[in-house]
């Protein structure tokens, strides 16, 4: 047990006649490895991407509810009202006037 840890050790493992067959070991277990790195640090690029998608994803729309809001206030009649004061026009003393059109052919 001592003696085959110690070859183990000095990696006579890799240089005995039956090498070959664990130096092909060894490169697959190196490419495994190198496929579990490449697909992690891919992972880990897709979950900072979404994480910044969904930030961005929330301050649209607060924007648009901040421009939502704007818009809500700029449609109010005293909002337009005042506008309309400044260029000089004023509100109709009188409301509109309701034209009827009757149809004398049926």
């Amino acid at each position: 047990m001592k003696k085959s840890f110690l070859n183990f050790i000095k990696g006579k493992f890799l240089v005995n006649d039956d090498a070959f067959s664990n130096w092909r070991f060894i490169i697959f277990l190196s490419l495994l490895a190198l496929v579990m790195i490449g697909s992690s640090h891919t992972a880990d690029k897709k979950v900072h991407r979404i994480a910044a998608l969904n930030n961005k994803v929330k301050e649209l729309k607060s924007e648009r509810l901040d421009l939502r809001k704007q818009v809500t206030q700029l449609k109010m009649e005293s909002k337009i009202t005042a506008v309309m004061l400044k260029k000089g026009l004023v509100p109709s003393e009188t409301p509109p006037q309701v034209i009827t059109i009757i149809n004398k052919e049926n």
